[in-house]
């Protein structure tokens, strides 16, 4: 390595400290010997890193007091936080990947249903009978608790799910992402400690990284987290808050017992911890599971949720259920940061299509097209060699493990020049333990995706042997 690549390599270093906001404006920068010993380069190497800072403004030089972060504003950037992986395991370009695809890519591995699953027509009848509504639904901004009828139709869905709250405990969003941004607003400050599921949902990480958050994860079981690790890491890391899914869990599809829910909020009570449901996925059960909202009666408990997947991702509309008081501060917060709630459009169309009598047909029909599906891909992949981690209940998820210890983001990568985004094991993994899981979603599951995976597990069996 030339003394010019190295000399690179600790401008980089710290221009990635100053972006994820590790160094602030004023902040001192490490010694020249001291960061010439982390990093294991010279300390002339060191001070001709420092010098390049200097003249790029970036930082500057106090005689006899060492470097300083300048006093000037610094773009952040989300990537540059947490650890630096492999982009295939890293959840923004997993995202972006599923999102940004082009059409002729297609995503198994991707977070929502085909279009031709969803109520196409019955958004399109919603959207007519809108295009007809009052000027004000038009033009006007939301309103900062959100759409009032759309509030009270969500408070009769909960309490079918055993979840008492009323239309002045719901706050609209412009999306469940949003909603969970706006919690961490709320409730949390940079370094403060979160805890995850491990596996969890990727975009958990994501985000938690843009409020830059210190993650720890505890261990997910069939059942719900490991409780004997969630009590030790409640009393060595006391984390602000634990984020979690309930209903069904994402990414592995299982479901959090009585048992576990019950002793998870006498834990809670006891360590301070607040919990975060998210209940995206609550819809697509057959029969109700615990909740932890319901148990606990929105005390310590908040609950997020969205459309997005069973009615439609364009329409941005989210919620958060809370109790009153923490439900007035994230109204001042939306207002804040967004000048109201969703758009009048958005909602209107949302409560048409919920309430124009087809909804209730439209869920019974996905749920069982779903299980006739989770069947067939369970039998379809396990003639694979990958096993299911558990049998969902619901859903569209399947997290299986590749045999003999393929890893799984290596598929990622190869499947990803064959034109399939994948979601790989380690992208829900903090602790980054999940090498040789995958995460599939059996609706956009097709059978070229099969033959490709049968060609790089017997590929990946193949190496391993050699």
């Amino acid at each position: 390595m030339t003394e010019a690549t190295r000399r690179n390599l600790v401008v980089e270093h710290i221009n990635r400290r100053i972006q994820s906001r590790t160094l602030g404006p004023g902040d001192k920068l490490p010694s020249v010997r001291g960061l010439a010993a982390t990093l294991q380069v010279s300390a002339s190497t060191v001070v001709e890193a420092y010098d390049v800072l200097v003249a790029e403004g970036i930082i500057w030089a106090r005689r006899g007091s060492g470097f300083f972060v300048a006093d000037r504003a610094q773009p952040f950037a989300v990537s540059q936080t947490g650890p630096q992986l492999e982009r295939e395991v890293d959840s923004l370009w997993v995202a972006r990947q599923s999102i940004d695809a082009e059409n002729d890519v297609t995503k198994p591995g991707c977070g929502w249903l085909p279009s031709d699953w969803m109520p196409v027509d019955a958004l399109r009848r919603a959207m007519r009978q809108v295009a007809r509504a009052s000027s004000a639904v038009l033009t006007d901004y939301g309103n900062a608790q959100g759409h009032l009828e759309l509030r009270h139709l969500i408070a009769r869905k909960l309490h079918d799910q055993a979840i008492e709250a009323g239309p002045d405990c719901i706050l609209l969003t412009n999306s469940g992402s949003q909603a969970l941004d706006l919690v961490c607003r709320l409730l949390l400050s940079p370094g403060d400690t979160v805890l995850v599921d491990d596996p969890c949902y990727f975009n958990f990480h994501a985000l938690l990284r843009a409020h830059q958050i210190k993650i720890v994860s505890v261990p997910f079981t069939p059942k719900g987290p490991n409780l004997a690790a969630l009590e030790d890491i409640l009393k060595d890391q006391r984390p602000r808050l634990y984020l979690t899914n309930s209903a069904l869990h994402n990414p592995t599809g299982a479901t959090l017992s009585a048992t576990t829910a019950h002793r998870v909020l006498s834990l809670a009570e006891t360590h301070d911890l607040i919990i975060v449901e998210d209940a995206i996925f609550a819809e697509f059960e057959p029969t109700l599971s615990p909740r932890l909202a319901a148990l606990d009666g929105h005390n310590r408990v908040l609950t997020i949720g969205s459309y997005s997947k069973t009615l439609s991702a364009s329409l941005r509309c989210g919620h958060i259920v809370a109790r009153r008081d923490w439900i007035e501060a994230l109204t001042d917060l939306q207002v804040a940061t967004n000048f109201g709630g969703p758009s009048p459009m958005v909602s209107e169309v949302l409560h048409t299509a919920l309430t124009d009598g087809g909804y209730r047909k439209h869920m019974e029909a996905l749920i069982s097209r779903l299980d006739r599906r989770r069947s067939q891909m369970t039998r379809e992949l396990g003639a694979l060699g990958l096993k299911p981690w558990v049998k969902p209940r619901g859903g569209f998820y399947l997290w299986c493990e590749f045999p003999n210890q393929i890893d799984a983001a290596s598929v990622a990568r190869r499947s990803l020049t064959r034109g399939a985004v994948f979601a790989p094991g380690n992208v829900f993994s903090a602790s980054q333990s999940m090498s040789s899981f995958m995460r599939f979603n059996v609706s956009q599951l097709e059978s070229g995706h099969l033959k490709l995976l049968g060609e790089l597990i017997k590929a990946g069996d193949t190496a391993d042997r050699t």
